[in-house]
């Protein structure tokens, strides 16, 4: 039988009293998770540049305040010059609007020490800095966001529409306001959603409306059914939510230096309300801690470490309903066999098809680290990754479920018969998909991850093609400042491995972005990067790549069943995986230039420079190579550490998907 890990004792407890905590200490703190992004290039501490950039952000808030809390200034002259746009929530008063615009200032030189260019989101405000001059330009990337814990399915069917209503009434909004707010409610979800929109107002109202629409479109494409969620970019915003998050008042007068009124009745008893509220929250509180550590401590002999894992949205199923779906795991069943156990198809009493993937004893992770991957990866909401149904900890068995496709992109792509299926409308979505889904991991989700293993059999086929990046085991969490990581002893499939990886087992976004490089050739010539074959010779499928274009002769890689496809096309995403595999890794694209490249033509590209080489040419026609060559480590993948996972166990290894 499964059950919800919310529906034991201790799980609702803990559930019980993070409802009664998050919300009180979201109340005290008035704002909502703070989104940030600072730019990838720095600059020198104590230059003109940096003067300069620190007397405009410190004084900004000072600066003339428009009605509509909008600031746009400079500081300095030439190469040298700064420039700062703030922009306060329209309805927001001036002395909050200042309030909000200080406390970003002070973020921003936490958070963007030396960023050439940062942009800071929070609940009342937006506040943007850069050497260039950024006053009336749109600009869509990169996309934030966060999203409450309640999902409702559909709901993105109602809330698409209010949302680009919305668009519409800002867009019309003149050079001092362009945003717009409203409720609205809907009789079949029976629900009411609060919303709000706006764009910086130096925008006319098509680059307004053009800026919403891409927010729109990230939400509908990233499949957000959550009951409230954040979207923003530098040049607009929007925002829903379930209950007024936004105030419908004038601004205030000034503060009076006479003493304040004293409180009418009403005004008593409201704060008499409050006050109880919290007291008993507070108790609540109390009582539920003791209680959860009373349970615990009891059951702790019964069930060790299940109770952990306190997802609402992940199921905890008990070991014999798993054995039966899967017909005691029997062989028919099995369909992958990786380093660190096999993977099962299977189905629940109630009809649905499962996949199951289990660890076995010898695989080296530990419960603590198997815990945090299920944590990690039920976090994790987004059309192009594999969604994880639940687990099972039980004994010695610890069982991941995730939910069953049809096929991994491998089986399509390498098989010389299959791979005529994938004409290249279907290639380009699944490398738009992919793209999509590494920039969630890297840039959109609440934590920023890298997955280290992106490869073709790590990418799961649904019925109607649609990719979805599989296998976390090897993922590591970073820090909220951390950029990058080492280790000791590299794990991975060669190949696919970034050089700085698997030279000095460094790791960054920027390594997941070579991966996606080489997975992007792949689809394009249709032959694995270690298996590439011309005229028989066998060749580097990057260095052939590299060589064909500086030739200019890419055509010859292409696939011979996409000779009916876009060439133009196609030669582009050559030139884009190019630039994935470069050697130095700074020149790499992040994910969301890379998925800007991919969708807007009129982006031009710079040139790719000389990528890393793992494999020469050989004139040997049948010299065999390995294709998936691993190198096997203990590692604490989802620990946040610093830069070292030299004393941890997680040894979950990449699983292959075998045709059958």
């Amino acid at each position: 039988m499964a059950t919800s890990s919310s529906s034991n004792p201790l799980s609702l407890l803990a559930l019980t009293l993070l409802s009664i905590l998050v919300p009180l200490a979201a109340a005290q703190d008035g704002r909502d998770q703070v989104l940030r992004h600072c730019s990838d290039t720095n600059y020198t501490a104590n230059t003109p540049y940096h003067t300069n950039l620190k007397t405009l952000l410190r004084s900004l808030p000072s600066k003339t305040y428009t009605n509509h809390g909008f600031y746009n200034f400079s500081e300095g002259s030439g190469r040298d010059r700064a420039y700062a746009i703030g922009l306060c929530r329209g309805n927001l008063p001036k002395t909050r609007c200042q309030q909000c615009l200080n406390e970003s200032t002070t973020y921003l030189f936490q958070m963007c020490p030396t960023g050439v260019e940062g942009v800071v989101w929070s609940e009342f405000c937006m506040l943007r800095y850069s050497n260039r001059s950024i006053l009336n330009h749109v600009e869509t990337a990169p996309v934030k966001h966060n999203m409450n814990w309640q999902n409702i399915s559909g709901l993105s069917d109602f809330v698409s529409p209010v949302l680009k209503r919305l668009r519409d009434r800002a867009a019309a909004g003149d050079s001092a306001l362009k945003a717009a707010f409203d409720n609205f409610s809907s009789a079949s979800f029976q629900v009411s959603v609060y919303a709000y929109v706006q764009c910086t107002p130096d925008l006319n109202g098509s680059s307004c409306g053009g800026c919403l629409d891409s927010l729109i479109k990230f939400y509908t494409d990233a499949s957000i059914q959550s009951y409230g969620a954040t979207i923003v970019c530098p040049s607009c915003q929007m925002r829903f939510e379930s209950d007024q998050f936004y105030e419908i008042a004038a601004d205030q007068p000034p503060p009076s230096s006479s003493p304040p009124p004293v409180p009418n009745g009403n005004g008593r008893s409201k704060n008499r309300n409050v006050l109880i509220v919290v007291v008993l929250a507070v108790c609540l509180a109390i009582a539920a801690a003791g209680a959860y550590i009373f349970l615990r401590r009891r059951n702790r002999r019964k069930k060790p470490g299940a109770e952990d894992i306190e997802s609402v949205e992940c199921v905890e199923y008990d070991f014999e309903t798993i054995k039966a779906a899967t017909g005691n795991f029997s062989d028919g069943n099995k369909v992958g066999q990786g380093g660190f156990g096999a993977v099962y198809k299977g189905r629940l009493a109630n009809g649905q098809e499962i996949a199951v993937k289990r660890l076995e004893a010898s695989s080296g992770q530990g419960d603590l680290e198997f815990k945090n991957e299920v944590i990690l990866a039920a976090e994790l909401q987004h059309r192009n990754l594999v969604k994880l149904l639940g687990f099972c900890l039980e004994g010695r068995e610890r069982l991941l479920v995730y939910e069953l496709l049809s096929a991994s992109l491998d089986q399509f792509i390498f098989d010389g018969e299959k791979c005529r299926y994938l004409d290249w409308e279907r290639r380009y979505k699944i490398i738009g998909g992919v793209a999509k889904g590494l920039q969630y991991l890297h840039e959109d989700s609440r934590l920023s991850i890298i997955h280290r293993d992106l490869k073709a059999s790590n990418v799961l086929l649904d019925e109607e093609m649609n990719p979805k990046i599989a296998d976390f085991g090897m993922a590591r969490l970073f820090l909220l400042n951390q950029t990058r990581g080492k280790t000791s002893t590299i794990m991975g499939t060669y190949g696919y491995m970034a050089p700085e990886y698997a030279l000095h087992g460094q790791f960054s976004v920027k390594s997941d972005v070579y991966s996606f490089g080489v997975l992007m050739l792949e689809l394009i010539s249709g032959q694995k990067n270690s298996n590439f074959r011309i005229g028989g010779l066998l060749e580097d499928l990057v260095g052939f790549a590299w060589k064909s274009w500086e030739a200019g002769t890419a055509g010859d890689m292409i696939d011979a069943a996409l000779s009916a496809g876009p060439q133009k096309e196609i030669a582009r995403c050559i030139h884009i995986g190019l630039l994935c595999v470069q050697d130095d890794e700074t020149a790499r694209p992040a994910m969301s230039s890379v998925v800007m490249m991919l969708t807007s033509f009129s982006h031009a590209l710079p040139h790719p420079s000389e990528p890393a080489y793992f494999a020469r040419s050989s004139t040997a026609p049948e010299a065999p190579i390995s294709a998936e060559h691993k190198v096997r480590r203990a590692s604490g993948d989802f620990y946040p550490k610093e830069y070292s996972d030299e004393h941890s166990a997680n040894t979950m290894s990449v699983t292959d998907i075998d045709p059958r």
